[in-house]
């Protein structure tokens, strides 16, 4: 028969295997977190470059709503989605007090043509 310190002992060392790996993965998990916390704003800030060698329609005649306070108007855009040209339709954005609004622009270059995103500036 086996005795009650006997059982008391492996139940304790199973707990403790338990507890460790509950540790362990706890450390791992908040390791992933952290990590995906500081990738995170630096792939938001990584640019992707749009070139390509048609050239934008002409934009398109928009009616810009009421002038909404504290709001600047984005004009709208030819943007390149799976291999063409889609317009997006013009939006208000929150205003940035010192800054203005520098709209999305295509620049040729040479045969090509180069997508630059809206901004703000100083």
């Amino acid at each position: 028969m086996i005795g009650w310190d006997i059982i008391a002992a492996v139940a304790f060392h199973a707990a403790l295997r338990f507890f460790i790996m509950v540790r362990q993965r706890t450390a791992y998990v908040t390791a992933l977190i952290v990590a995906a916390a500081i990738a995170v704003p630096a792939l938001s800030s990584a640019g992707v470059v749009v070139e390509v060698g048609v050239a934008p329609p002409a934009p398109q005649v928009e009616v810009v709503p009421a002038v909404r306070a504290g709001y600047v108007w984005a004009p709208g855009y030819w943007a390149w989605r799976h291999g063409r040209h889609v317009w997006v339709g013009g939006h208000y954005i929150h205003e940035r007090r010192g800054y203005h609004w520098v709209p999305d622009a295509w620049v040729q270059a040479g045969p090509r043509w180069h997508y630059a995103p809206g901004h703000w500036e100083r």
